[in-house]
């Protein structure tokens, strides 16, 4: 009895903050736009039991996620979104991956405060710190002020409202989310499997690709779906440090909830985008699993 409270504490989880909503907003996906409070038509009216549900899937129709199809703003924005995702993703990890190497490095009596340093940006609010991206990239601002000091420029550059700003923005603000899981990674390295291959005559290079990188791969994967599923459906970062040429899905979900008022067709574009997220990551989950039988 107590193992199977403990198991279905998790299970309770997924149903409260995932299941429930997906099916509320699956069912305004398929519902009609409506002049009300809420804005839509449901097709399924719950209070006629049995009935009424058999009544919706008579007349059930799509017609929402074909709208999605005719309009070329949705998949563009879907494939912008997953651009920008990747991009800021390997970005991310070409940072965040020497930055764990070398706290896993350090001296043992270092790594804590290290990982503090990692983490001490969370102690402030996230709207906060990329509102002060904007004073740092903006025409006038400190990054601008002080190459042009130095002399490296003589006019200032304009990198806030642009895709390098957001990639900046995406970059800082995830970066423990890449930074924390390798660090796990090569925190539980053996060292003397690195002694072993350079005895053997491998270079430092060699025996990095051939033991550290492997054995690190599951903390990169993990911190690269931290990283790329979030930013995906990112809205705070490009609307404040990109401008009208950043086109991600975010802010077409802000538009059409709360702009256009359109609940069904912002349902559907949410149902698409999950559908997204959730079919790589089961793909994924699955030649992991075989990968593991097969080396048993």
């Amino acid at each position: 009895m107590y193992r199977r409270l403990l198991i279905a504490v998790p299970y309770l989880w997924l149903l409260l903050l995932f299941l429930v909503p997906f099916g509320i907003v699956l069912k305004i996906s398929l519902s009609d736009l409506a002049l009300a409070r809420p804005p839509y038509l449901p097709q399924i009216d719950v209070s006629k039991g049995w009935e009424g549900f058999a009544n919706f899937l008579s007349g059930l129709d799509f017609e929402n996620y074909v709208w999605l199809t005719g309009d070329d703003l949705y998949w563009k924005a879907y494939l912008s979104s997953l651009r920008i995702a990747a991009i800021s993703t390997v970005l991310t990890l070409l940072v965040g991956y020497p930055l764990a190497y070398g706290m896993a490095r350090a001296p043992r009596e270092w790594q804590p405060t290290l990982v503090m340093l990692v983490i001490l940006p969370f102690w402030t609010s996230f709207l906060i710190r990329v509102y002060a991206w904007i004073g740092i990239l903006s025409t006038e601002g400190y990054l601008n002020q002080f190459l042009m000091s130095v002399g490296i420029i003589d006019i200032p550059l304009k990198i806030l409202n642009t895709n390098t700003a957001v990639y900046i923005g995406i970059v800082y603000t995830y970066l423990p989310f890449m930074v924390l899981p390798i660090y796990a990674a090569l925190e539980r390295l053996d060292g003397s499997l690195l002694e072993a291959a350079e005895d053997l005559g491998s270079s430092r290079a060699g025996a990095f690709w051939l033991i550290t990188w492997p054995l690190s791969r599951p903390g990169v994967v993990a911190g690269c779906f931290l990283v790329f599923i979030p930013v995906i459906g990112e809205f705070v970062i490009p609307s404040l440090l990109g401008g009208s040429g950043t086109l991600m899905i975010g802010k077409v979900l802000w538009e059409e909830f709360f702009s256009n008022r359109d609940w069904p067709v912002a349902s559907a574009v949410a149902i698409v985008l999950l559908l997204i997220l959730v079919i790589p990551i089961v793909l994924f989950q699955r030649n992991e699993d075989r990968a593991r039988e097969a080396e048993r």
